[in-house]
């Protein structure tokens, strides 16, 4: 299941008649709106392709100047993401080990955009050459 919200933009003078469409709208769950025509949706779908399909029904909206996608939530993308971290040594045995030299430690680069899983069996297996 995925979860999106969705930061819809009106001119106030439409804000009501959007608002209105956007409740009675079944692609979405209408949360919030300001004064200044930015209107707070979210829409839920199996996949990205039914989620763009409901947020193109919100783009149809009479008045609707723009809807863009501000969070994605993707459950089955957490569930592969915890099975590494729950399946792996999140810390690589070679920073427990207190005769281990400052020098012989590499920095990797930025966590975010590495496989977890490798990364720690990268320090693992340098640690083993030694």
């Amino acid at each position: 299941m995925n979860i999106s919200s969705i930061v819809v933009q009106t001119v106030p003078k439409y804000l009501d008649e959007v608002v209105q469409a956007l409740k009675d709208c079944e692609a979405c769950d209408y949360h919030m709106h300001d004064e200044k025509g930015r209107i707070i949706v979210t829409i839920e779908g199996s996949g990205v392709s039914e989620e763009l399909e409901k947020l193109h029904i919100i783009e149809e909206i009479p008045h609707v100047v723009a809807a863009d996608m501000q969070m994605a939530y993707s459950e089955d993308e957490l569930d592969a993401h915890m099975e590494v971290i729950n399946n792996s040594d999140a810390v690589p045995k070679m920073l427990n080990d207190d005769n281990l030299d400052v020098k012989d430690i590499v920095y990797a680069g930025d966590l975010r955009k590495k496989d977890l899983q490798g990364f720690a069996k990268s320090f693992d297996d340098k640690h083993k050459e030694k």
